[in-house]
Protein backbone atom coordinates (compact mmCIF):
# COMPACT_ATOMS: atom_id res chain seq x y z
CA UNK A 1 0.00 0.00 0.00
CA UNK A 2 2.48 2.92 0.74
CA UNK A 3 4.81 1.76 -2.17
CA UNK A 4 1.39 2.62 -3.94
CA UNK A 5 0.74 6.06 -2.46
CA UNK A 6 4.45 6.65 -3.92
CA UNK A 7 3.92 5.15 -7.15
CA UNK A 8 0.72 7.71 -7.44
CA UNK A 9 3.00 10.67 -6.07
CA UNK A 10 5.70 9.63 -8.68
CA UNK A 11 3.43 9.79 -11.54
CA UNK A 12 1.29 13.03 -10.65
CA UNK A 13 2.41 16.81 -11.23
CA UNK A 14 -0.86 19.05 -10.49
CA UNK A 15 -1.82 17.23 -6.70
CA UNK A 16 -4.38 18.58 -5.05
CA UNK A 17 -3.70 18.15 -1.58
CA UNK A 18 -6.84 18.63 0.93
CA UNK A 19 -6.30 18.37 4.56
CA UNK A 20 -8.28 18.48 7.95
CA UNK A 21 -7.55 18.25 11.33
CA UNK A 22 -6.02 14.98 11.47
CA UNK A 23 -2.80 16.44 10.15
CA UNK A 24 -2.45 19.73 13.33
CA UNK A 25 -3.08 16.67 15.66
CA UNK A 26 1.02 15.70 15.46
CA UNK A 27 1.54 19.48 16.69
CA UNK A 28 -0.91 18.78 19.61
CA UNK A 29 -3.81 20.70 18.16
CA UNK A 30 -6.72 18.50 18.99
CA UNK A 31 -9.15 17.07 16.38
CA UNK A 32 -12.43 18.32 15.94
CA UNK A 33 -14.19 15.84 14.73
CA UNK A 34 -13.59 11.99 15.30
CA UNK A 35 -13.42 9.96 18.36
CA UNK A 36 -11.81 12.46 21.18
CA UNK A 37 -12.50 15.47 18.59
CA UNK A 38 -13.55 18.98 20.28
CA UNK A 39 -17.06 19.00 19.08
CA UNK A 40 -17.88 15.76 20.74
CA UNK A 41 -17.83 18.46 24.24
CA UNK A 42 -18.40 20.84 23.58
CA UNK A 43 -21.12 23.19 21.53
CA UNK A 44 -20.13 25.56 19.23
CA UNK A 45 -21.57 28.86 19.15
CA UNK A 46 -23.34 29.65 15.27
CA UNK A 47 -22.90 32.89 13.34
CA UNK A 48 -26.04 33.97 14.05
CA UNK A 49 -25.63 33.47 17.95
CA UNK A 50 -22.75 35.39 17.89
CA UNK A 51 -24.16 38.66 16.19
CA UNK A 52 -26.87 38.76 18.07
CA UNK A 53 -26.50 38.12 21.36
CA UNK A 54 -23.34 39.50 23.69
CA UNK A 55 -23.03 36.37 26.12
CA UNK A 56 -22.49 34.23 22.82
CA UNK A 57 -19.74 36.59 21.86
CA UNK A 58 -18.47 36.22 25.34
CA UNK A 59 -18.47 32.28 25.30
CA UNK A 60 -17.12 32.23 21.84
CA UNK A 61 -13.90 34.55 22.83
CA UNK A 62 -13.78 32.38 25.67
CA UNK A 63 -13.14 29.46 24.16
CA UNK A 64 -10.96 31.07 21.12
CA UNK A 65 -9.07 32.97 24.04
CA UNK A 66 -8.02 28.95 25.72
CA UNK A 67 -7.36 27.54 22.19
CA UNK A 68 -4.85 30.43 21.75
CA UNK A 69 -3.61 29.95 25.10
CA UNK A 70 -3.13 25.91 24.82
CA UNK A 71 -1.94 26.21 21.08
CA UNK A 72 -1.45 29.30 19.81
CA UNK A 73 2.60 28.16 19.95
CA UNK A 74 1.87 25.13 17.99
CA UNK A 75 4.67 24.03 15.77
CA UNK A 76 4.49 22.74 11.98
CA UNK A 77 5.05 19.02 12.13
CA UNK A 78 6.44 16.59 9.56
CA UNK A 79 2.85 16.58 7.29
CA UNK A 80 3.49 20.23 6.45
CA UNK A 81 6.97 19.71 5.98
CA UNK A 82 6.91 16.96 3.41
CA UNK A 83 3.74 18.80 1.85
CA UNK A 84 5.68 21.86 1.19
CA UNK A 85 8.54 19.56 0.10
CA UNK A 86 5.92 18.26 -2.73
CA UNK A 87 5.76 21.69 -3.72
CA UNK A 88 8.92 22.60 -4.16
CA UNK A 89 9.77 19.36 -6.17
CA UNK A 90 7.07 21.54 -8.56
CA UNK A 91 4.25 18.52 -7.97
CA UNK A 92 1.11 20.16 -6.03
CA UNK A 93 -1.90 22.22 -7.45
CA UNK A 94 -3.06 23.49 -4.65
CA UNK A 95 -3.67 22.96 -0.98
CA UNK A 96 -6.54 23.11 0.33
CA UNK A 97 -7.13 23.21 3.87
CA UNK A 98 -9.71 22.95 6.65
CA UNK A 99 -7.74 23.77 9.36
CA UNK A 100 -7.58 27.36 10.96
CA UNK A 101 -4.13 26.94 12.54
CA UNK A 102 -1.92 28.51 9.63
CA UNK A 103 0.54 26.00 10.09
CA UNK A 104 0.42 25.03 7.13
CA UNK A 105 1.90 29.22 6.67
CA UNK A 106 4.46 28.56 8.95
CA UNK A 107 5.94 25.48 7.11
CA UNK A 108 6.30 27.45 4.01
CA UNK A 109 3.19 26.93 1.72
CA UNK A 110 3.45 30.34 -0.38
CA UNK A 111 -0.25 32.29 -0.37
CA UNK A 112 -0.69 31.27 -3.68
CA UNK A 113 -0.71 27.62 -3.06
CA UNK A 114 -3.06 27.76 0.05
CA UNK A 115 -7.04 28.68 0.04
CA UNK A 116 -7.60 28.22 3.96
CA UNK A 117 -11.16 27.46 2.89
CA UNK A 118 -12.39 27.63 6.81
CA UNK A 119 -10.47 31.07 7.26
CA UNK A 120 -7.65 31.66 9.62
CA UNK A 121 -7.11 32.19 13.58
CA UNK A 122 -4.37 34.07 13.25
CA UNK A 123 -6.01 37.59 12.17
CA UNK A 124 -9.04 39.21 13.93
CA UNK A 125 -11.44 40.37 11.29
CA UNK A 126 -14.30 42.78 11.28
CA UNK A 127 -18.29 41.81 10.95
CA UNK A 128 -19.04 44.98 9.65
CA UNK A 129 -15.88 46.55 7.01
CA UNK A 130 -13.82 43.57 6.79
CA UNK A 131 -10.84 45.59 9.13
CA UNK A 132 -8.30 42.53 9.64
CA UNK A 133 -5.85 42.32 12.28
CA UNK A 134 -3.26 40.30 13.72
CA UNK A 135 -5.46 38.84 16.44
CA UNK A 136 -2.80 38.68 19.47
CA UNK A 137 -3.65 42.13 20.53
CA UNK A 138 -7.22 41.30 20.22
CA UNK A 139 -7.02 38.11 22.07
CA UNK A 140 -5.08 40.73 25.32
CA UNK A 141 -7.76 43.38 25.23
CA UNK A 142 -10.21 40.90 25.84
CA UNK A 143 -8.26 38.91 28.58
CA UNK A 144 -8.07 42.24 30.48
CA UNK A 145 -11.43 43.61 30.01
CA UNK A 146 -13.79 40.14 29.25
CA UNK A 147 -15.90 42.17 26.56
CA UNK A 148 -16.56 41.19 23.16
CA UNK A 149 -13.64 42.91 21.32
CA UNK A 150 -15.04 45.76 18.79
CA UNK A 151 -13.53 48.12 15.91
CA UNK A 152 -13.16 51.18 15.25
CA UNK A 153 -16.27 51.17 13.32
CA UNK A 154 -18.13 49.68 16.14
CA UNK A 155 -18.64 46.20 14.24
CA UNK A 156 -17.99 42.58 16.55
CA UNK A 157 -14.53 41.91 16.14
CA UNK A 158 -13.90 37.44 15.68
CA UNK A 159 -11.32 35.98 14.49
CA UNK A 160 -11.16 35.66 10.12
CA UNK A 161 -12.41 31.91 10.71
CA UNK A 162 -15.72 30.49 9.49
CA UNK A 163 -18.33 29.83 12.50
CA UNK A 164 -20.74 27.21 12.18
CA UNK A 165 -23.84 28.97 10.19
CA UNK A 166 -21.77 31.52 8.62
CA UNK A 167 -21.24 31.19 4.56
CA UNK A 168 -17.44 30.50 2.76
CA UNK A 169 -15.75 32.85 1.01
CA UNK A 170 -16.92 32.73 -2.32
CA UNK A 171 -13.56 33.63 -4.09
CA UNK A 172 -12.09 30.76 -1.92
CA UNK A 173 -14.71 28.23 -2.93
CA UNK A 174 -13.66 29.22 -6.40
CA UNK A 175 -10.07 29.07 -6.31
CA UNK A 176 -10.50 25.52 -4.75
CA UNK A 177 -13.31 24.09 -7.53
CA UNK A 178 -11.06 25.38 -10.27
CA UNK A 179 -8.47 23.33 -8.31
CA UNK A 180 -10.54 20.13 -8.25
CA UNK A 181 -11.14 20.51 -12.23
CA UNK A 182 -7.09 21.29 -13.44
CA UNK A 183 -5.60 18.22 -10.60
CA UNK A 184 -4.34 14.55 -12.45
CA UNK A 185 -4.80 13.53 -8.25
CA UNK A 186 -6.43 14.83 -4.66
CA UNK A 187 -5.54 12.89 -1.64
CA UNK A 188 -7.28 13.77 1.57
CA UNK A 189 -5.28 13.78 4.92
CA UNK A 190 -6.26 13.75 8.05
CA UNK A 191 -10.36 14.64 7.24
CA UNK A 192 -13.52 12.80 8.67
CA UNK A 193 -14.98 14.58 5.01
CA UNK A 194 -17.90 15.65 6.69
CA UNK A 195 -18.18 19.17 6.95
CA UNK A 196 -19.91 20.48 3.52
CA UNK A 197 -19.65 22.14 1.56
CA UNK A 198 -15.86 21.78 2.06
CA UNK A 199 -16.00 18.14 1.60
CA UNK A 200 -17.63 17.99 -2.05
CA UNK A 201 -13.67 19.58 -3.23
CA UNK A 202 -12.15 16.32 -3.39
CA UNK A 203 -14.91 14.76 -4.38
CA UNK A 204 -15.50 16.83 -7.52
CA UNK A 205 -11.93 16.30 -8.53
CA UNK A 206 -12.64 13.08 -8.14
CA UNK A 207 -15.50 12.93 -10.46
CA UNK A 208 -13.92 15.12 -12.79
CA UNK A 209 -11.67 11.86 -13.32
CA UNK A 210 -8.53 12.09 -10.95
CA UNK A 211 -7.19 9.29 -8.82
CA UNK A 212 -8.88 10.10 -5.22
CA UNK A 213 -6.39 8.96 -2.42
CA UNK A 214 -7.82 9.10 1.44
CA UNK A 215 -5.73 8.93 4.29
CA UNK A 216 -7.57 9.14 7.69
CA UNK A 217 -7.23 7.21 11.41
CA UNK A 218 -10.73 7.31 11.41
CA UNK A 219 -13.77 6.58 9.40
CA UNK A 220 -14.54 8.80 6.93
CA UNK A 221 -17.59 10.06 5.22
CA UNK A 222 -16.07 9.34 1.49
CA UNK A 223 -14.56 5.82 2.18
CA UNK A 224 -17.11 3.83 0.85
CA UNK A 225 -17.64 5.86 -2.37
CA UNK A 226 -16.80 4.16 -5.86
CA UNK A 227 -14.36 7.42 -6.83
CA UNK A 228 -12.14 6.82 -4.42
CA UNK A 229 -9.28 4.64 -5.58
CA UNK A 230 -6.63 4.04 -2.57
CA UNK A 231 -7.88 4.13 1.13
CA UNK A 232 -5.02 4.22 3.55
CA UNK A 233 -6.28 3.76 7.48
CA UNK A 234 -3.28 4.87 10.38
CA UNK A 235 -1.60 8.31 11.12
CA UNK A 236 -1.07 10.16 8.91
CA UNK A 237 2.50 11.37 10.11
CA UNK A 238 3.09 7.52 10.03
CA UNK A 239 2.05 6.62 5.98
CA UNK A 240 2.60 10.44 4.11
CA UNK A 241 6.43 11.21 5.00
CA UNK A 242 8.03 7.94 3.91
CA UNK A 243 5.29 8.19 0.56
CA UNK A 244 6.79 11.20 -0.07
CA UNK A 245 10.81 10.22 0.33
CA UNK A 246 10.08 7.60 -1.84
CA UNK A 247 8.64 9.72 -4.69
CA UNK A 248 11.00 12.07 -4.68
CA UNK A 249 14.29 10.06 -4.29
CA UNK A 250 12.99 7.99 -6.67
CA UNK A 251 11.85 10.19 -9.22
Amino acid sequence: MPKKLADWLRKSQRILIFTGAGISTPSGIPAFRGKGGIWTTRQPVYYQDFMAREESRIEYWEYKLEMWEEHGNAQPNVIHENIVRLEQAGKVKQVVTQNIDGLHRAAGTREEMLVEIHGTGSLAECQTCGARNPVEATFAQFKQTRQPPVCECGGFLKPATISFGQNLREPDLARAFAAAAACDLVIALGSTLSVSPANAIPLAAAQAGAPYIIINRDETDHDDLPQVSLRMNGNVEEIFPPAVDDALNSS
